[in-house]
């Protein structure tokens, strides 16, 4: 079985770098400090349905989108 929360991560670290954010802008942008970006991005944590919207938001992507692992 897949570990989503790594997928997860690592879809959005691929979204932040195709923006060209850094760490740093993505979590002003979200509101999250840029540990929990980090804690996002390696797998270890992940958001709240909220704050899958907040990065859907930020990258101007649907909230499903975040979950495209098939390019990973």
């Amino acid at each position: 079985m897949p570990d989503t929360k790594a997928q997860l991560g690592k879809r959005i670290a691929c979204l932040r770098k195709n923006a060209g954010l850094t760490q740093e802008m993505l979590a002003e942008k979200t509101g999250y400090s840029v540990d929990f970006i980090g804690l996002v991005e390696r797998g270890v944590n992940s958001p709240a349905v909220e704050g899958l919207q907040r990065f859907a938001t930020v990258f101007k992507v649907r909230v499903r989108d975040l979950f495209e692992f098939g390019d990973l």
